[in-house]
C-alpha cells in the first residue's frame, strides 16, 4: 500500500497498481501487519504515530531534501513563527507544516506575504520544488514583518539545476515539450519557465503530441519532471524525432513541374495538396457561410466543414455572429470525416479548450491578469468564455456586493485565475482580486505622495457616528466630525452625505499604519478671526438657542460661533431653571458683554439687553411728551384766589 500517490505521475501510479502496489488515502484502508510506503512528499508526524499504534509496517520513501525541511520546521517552530513558501494544498507543504505545528503557515504569493502581520521571530523554508526567484522575493518582503528573520533555502538543488537547464534549452528552440504529470509541482514549474520563452506544451504521454505543433518549427526541445519515468521520456523523444524527420523531408521535397494539359499529373498534385483528414485531426480553414445553427468552413478538402452551434464555444451561444464572422480564419478539430450529407463535421470548442488549457494553467501559476466576456448569468455568479468555460462567483465580481448580475452580460471583465483543475475542467476566476490589487497599488502610491497640508478631492463612501470615510482614489481617509465644521455637529450626516464629492485637506499621514486624517473646516475662514468687528462689546445681536445647560444657554450667532448666556444674565430676577426662560430653537436678542476671540468665547446678556431696551423705550416715551410752560411755586401761589382754600 502507498499513502497517496507515490509520485505525481499517473502512468507510474497505474504501473505500480498493476504490480499490486495500491494507493490508499487514509490509514483506515491499511490493516495491521500490512506494509505502507510513505511517498516522496512526506507526511506529518501524526501519520507515523498512528501507523505505530495500528501496528502498520512503514517503509519511508520520503525525499531526503523533504526530510531535511521537516526537521528544520520542527526545530525552528520552538522559538519562531515558521513560514513555508509553497503551495498550501501540496502534500509536501502540508507535511512540513505538520512538523512545524500550529505556529506555522504556507505562503504561495508575494501578495500573501504583504498581508502577513508582524511576528517578533520568523523562520522561512521553501517547498523543495519552489522557484528561486519567488522564494527570494517573498523572503525580502518578510523582512518588513519581523525583527528577526531566519532564512533556510530548502529548494532541491537537482530541481534548481533542472529548471536552469530547461530555461537555457528553451532559448535555443522553436518549440518546447515538457513531459510529466499535470499535477506535479516541479513539472508545472518547468512548463511555466519554458512557456515564458518559447511555445511550450505540457504532456503526460507521447499519445498527446500533435504534428501541427512542429509544422513551422526548425528545432524542438524536450525536458521532463523529476517524477517522469525513462520509458515515457523515450517514447516522447522517439515520436518527436519521427515528426521532425517527416517535417524536414517535406520541406526538402521539390515539386515536379507538370504541363498545363497533363490532367493526371494535375489531379495527382491536387490530391497530394489536400490536408490529411481523420478523426481528431487539427485543421485550419476560412469561414464562408453562417446560418442560425451552423458555421461553414473551407478547409481545402473535398467538402466544406460544418461547426454546429453546440461545438462553437464552451459556453452557451446565443448568437453565432458574436463568435465568428465570414472571412475569419479559425482552427478546428475533425470529429467526423464525412456526414451522410457529405460534410466534414468540425469542433471549434475542443480546439479552443485545448489551446486554452496550457494558457490557463500558466495564468493559474503566474496569477497574471486576463480578460473574458460574460456569456451567461447562472446561480451564484457569471459564466465567461476563455476558450474553456469559466465561473466568476458573485462575491468575486466587484469589491462590494452586486445585486443585479444581468448588467454584466456581454461585458468584458478583468480576471485572475483563482482555481484551475484541468482534469475536472474547473475554472474559477475573480475580477475582485484584480481590482483589489489595483486599489492596493493606488493606495501605496497615495501614501507615498500625500503630504500634510495637501488639498485633495474625494467621495464620501461611509458614515459613522464619529466621522465620514472619504475615498481618495485608492485609500480611505477619515474625516472626523470635529474637523467637519466650526460649529457643533450632532452627527456627520448633518454636514455630508454618502456619495458627496468634497474637497478636503490632509491633516496627517501615518504611512506605517496606512491612515490618513482629513479636514473640511480647515479650508474655510475661521469665523473667530473677525468677531471683534462683527460682535463688539455693547452690541445687541440676535441668535438661535442651540443648547441648554444647567449654567446657561448656548446661542449660535453663525456657523462656528456659539455664545453663552449665563443663567444670571437670563432675566432681572432669580432664575431657577434655564428652560423656564428660553427654549432650544428659539430666536433671542442679547447684549455682548464679553468678547475674547483668543479663547473663542463670547458672553451675552438677555437681562442687560432688556434693561437697555426698556431704558431706551422710557427715554423715547419721555421725548415724545408735548412741551409745557415752565411754572414756578410763586406763580402757583399768586394764581390762588381768596376763598380757593376752601
Amino acid at each position: 500500500m502507498s499513502l497517496g500517490s507515490l509520485i505525481h505521475n499517473q502512468q507510474v501510479v497505474d504501473y505500480l497498481a498493476d504490480k499490486g502496489i495500491n494507493k490508499v488515502d487514509t490509514l483506515e484502508g491499511v490493516k495491521a501487519g500490512q506494509q505502507l510506503v510513505i511517498r516522496s512528499h512526506g507526511v506529518p508526524p501524526d501519520v507515523y504515530a498512528e501507523s505505530h499504534k495500528r501496528k502498520i509496517k512503514v517503509i519511508d520513501a520520503t525525499c531526503p531534501y523533504v526530510q531535511k525541511a521537516q526537521r528544520l520546521a520542527a526545530e525552528l517552530s520552538k522559538d519562531n513563527f515558521v513560514i513555508v513558501v509553497g503551495d498550501s494544498c501540496h502534500p509536501e507543504v502540508r507535511g512540513i507544516l505538520g512538523w512545524a505545528g500550529q505556529n506555522s503557515r504556507a505562503i504561495e504569493t508575494f501578495e500573501e506575504a504583504k498581508g502577513l502581520p508582524y511576528y517578533p521571530n520568523i523562520a522561512v523554508l521553501a517547498q523543495t520544488t519552489q522557484h528561486q526567484g519567488i522564494f527570494w522575493l517573498i523572503t525580502e518582503e518578510l523582512k518588513k514583518h519581523t525583527d528577526n528573520l531566519i532564512v533556510n533555502n530548502t529548494i532541491c538543488r537537482a530541481t534548481e539545476e533542472r529548471q536552469a537547464s530547461a530555461y537555457e534549452l528553451a532559448k535555443k528552440v522553436d518549440v518546447m515539450i515538457v513531459v510529466g504529470g499535470r499535477n506535479s509541482s516541479n513539472t508545472s514549474k518547468l512548463w511555466a519557465i519554458c512557456g515564458k520563452i518559447t511555445i511550450t506544451y505540457l504532456i503526460e504521454t507521447a499519445d498527446e503530441i500533435q504534428e501541427i505543433w512542429f509544422k513551422e518549427a526548425n528545432s524542438a526541445g524536450l525536458t521532463a519532471g523529476a517524477s517522469t519515468p525513462d520509458w515515457i521520456i523515450e517514447e516522447v523523444y522517439s515520436k518527436m524525432s519521427d515528426i521532425l524527420e517527416k517535417t524536414n523531408e517535406a520541406l526538402e521535397e521539390e515539386t515536379t513541374a507538370v504541363r498545363e494539359d497533363d490532367g493526371y499529373s494535375m489531379m495527382n498534385s491536387l490530391d497530394n495538396g489536400l490536408p490529411k483528414i481523420y478523426g481528431g485531426a487539427i485543421v485550419k480553414g476560412t469561414v464562408v457561410k453562417i446560418t442560425n445553427e451552423e458555421v461553414f468552413v473551407d478547409i481545402a478538402w473535398k467538402s466544406e466543414g460544418i461547426i454546429t452551434r453546440e461545438e462553437l464555444a464552451s459556453t452557451k451561444v446565443l448568437d453565432i455572429n458574436d463568435f465568428v464572422k465570414v472571412g475569419d480564419t479559425i482552427t478546428c478539430m475533425v470529429t467526423r470525416v464525412e456526414s451522410p450529407e457529405g460534410y466534414t463535421i468540425l469542433s471549434r470548442k475542443r480546439v479552443a479548450e485545448f489551446e486554452a488549457r496550457e494558457r490557463l494553467a500558466a495564468l493559474a501559476q503566474s496569477k497574471e491578469e486576463t480578460q473574458g466576456k460574460v456569456i451567461e448569468v447562472v446561480k451564484g455568479g457569471l459564466l465567461v468564455d476563455l476558450g474553456m468555460r469559466g465561473f466568476v462567483p458573485a462575491s468575486q465580481v466587484e469589491m462590494g456586493f452586486v445585486e443585479d448580475l444581468t448588467k454584466y452580460i456581454g461585458k468584458t471583465l478583468r480576471l485572475r485565475v483563482i482555481e484551475y483543475d484541468e482534469s475536472k475542467r474547473k475554472l474559477v476566476l475573480s475580477q475582485k482580486a484584480v481590482l483589489a490589487e489595483e486599489k492596493e497599488g493606488k493606495r501605496e502610491k497615495l501614501l507615498a505622495d500625500l503630504k500634510e497640508g495637501d488639498i485633495i478631492k474625494g467621495v464620501v463612501r461611509r458614515l459613522a457616528d464619529f466621522g465620514a470615510f472619504v475615498d481618495l482614489g485608492g485609500i480611505d481617509g477619515l474625516l472626523h466630525v470635529s474637523n467637519m465644521t466650526f460649529s457643533r455637529a450632532q452627527h456627520p450626516s448633518d454636514i455630508v452625505k454618502i456619495n458627496d464629492e468634497i474637497e478636503v485637506q490632509v491633516l496627517k499621514v501615518d504611512k506605517e499604519k496606512g491612515r490618513i486624517s482629513l479636514g473640511l473646516k480647515q479650508l474655510r475662514t475661521n469665523p473667530w478671526s473677525n468677531v471683534l468687528e462683527k460682535y463688539p462689546l455693547g452690541a445687541v445681536i440676535q441668535g438661535k438657542v442651540v443648547r441648554i445647560a444647567a449654567f446657561g444657554a448656548f446661542v449660535q450667532l453663525e456657523d462656528g460661533i456659539d455664545a453663552l448666556v449665563h443663567i444670571s444674565q437670563l432675566a432681572d430676577h432669580r432664575v431657577g431653571k434655564v428652560g423656564d426662560v428660553v427654549k432650544v430653537g428659539e430666536m433671542i436678542s442679547a447684549k455682548v458683554i464679553e468678547c475674547k476671540p483668543e479663547e473663542q468665547r463670547i458672553s451675552l446678556s438677555i437681562k442687560e439687553a432688556a434693561a437697555d431696551s426698556q431704558k431706551a423705550s422710557d427715554q423715547a416715551a419721555l421725548a415724545s411728551q408735548p412741551e409745557e410752560l415752565e411754572v414756578t411755586i410763586g406763580d402757583a401761589i399768586r394764581e390762588i384766589q381768596p376763598g380757593d382754600e376752601e
